[in-house]
């Protein structure tokens, strides 16, 4: 796919488990296009966390190649790659993974001080804290602002991690299960913020998920069975607008 933002390319990924090779994928490929909404579907098992995980640049491949925007990513150095993955790829996880001693602002800003070098870091500070803040207040988190992970609510917490996905505007961005951890009622709160990020941002994401119905919100689903891809379906037109 000649616009693809990311592309998987008979992706293998096997783990050495004492004296026996565990095969985890076989020969897995997918592409994602330049504003595209795919979902990822499999039961439990079925090999969806490693290939986002290598899609995502935080696992080699065993074999196969990942393409980042035309690029073979596994092929760059490390210095390069790790610049590719924090600043053109965000990372929503169900578990939020924020860092316990940071305030709000503090989680979001993170990308931005990583990409920085101190002194950049120092020049710019206030800027950046200043869009982390209207950020978070746009998500409706004004008064959570210097609160720490364990002072938020779940919902609050996921609402942070979007905020920190988006902060480096990466042109894609990998979801995996990011209502799960949440009752109905605020997941839904959470994924409406999410798709209309998405949207309005013209995002490419990759949503692994397990609910039928937030699928069929998605462009395209793909599924995944035992390593190995399954087949994929079109959602509805109404659907493919993105949201």
């Amino acid at each position: 796919m000649s616009d693809a933002i990311v592309s998987a390319r008979g992706i293998v990924k096997s783990f050495q488990v004492g004296d026996r090779t565990l095969e985890v994928l076989h020969g897995v490929s997918l592409d994602v296009a330049r504003g595209e909404l795919v979902g990822l579907m499999g039961a439990s098992g079925a090999g969806k966390s490693t290939l986002i995980q290598i899609l995502g640049l935080l696992e080699e491949p065993t074999k196969g190649e990942v393409l980042f925007e035309g690029r073979s990513a596994w092929k760059e150095s490390t210095p390069e790659r790790a610049r590719l993955r924090n600043e053109r790829v965000g990372f929503v996880f169900q578990f939020y993974h924020l860092l316990p001693e940071l305030t709000a602002v503090e989680n979001v800003v993170l990308p931005a001080m990583i990409g920085h070098s101190f002194g950049a870091w120092r020049g710019k500070r206030r800027e950046i804290v200043q869009r982390a803040e209207e950020t978070l207040t746009r998500f409706g988190l004004k008064d959570r602002l210097k609160h720490r992970p364990a002072q938020l609510s779940g919902g609050e917490r996921q609402r942070v991690a979007i905020a920190r996905a988006l902060f480096l505007d990466p042109p894609l961005l990998i979801a995996d299960e990011p209502t799960g951890n949440l009752d109905s009622a605020t997941g839904e709160k959470v994924l409406e913020l999410l798709l209309e990020e998405r949207q309005a941002r013209g995002l490419s994401m990759l949503l692994v998920t397990h609910d039928e119905r937030l699928a069929a919100r998605c462009h395209r689903v793909v599924t995944m069975a035992d390593g190995r891809m399954s087949g994929e379906a079109q959602a509805t037109p109404a659907r493919a607008a993105g949201r």
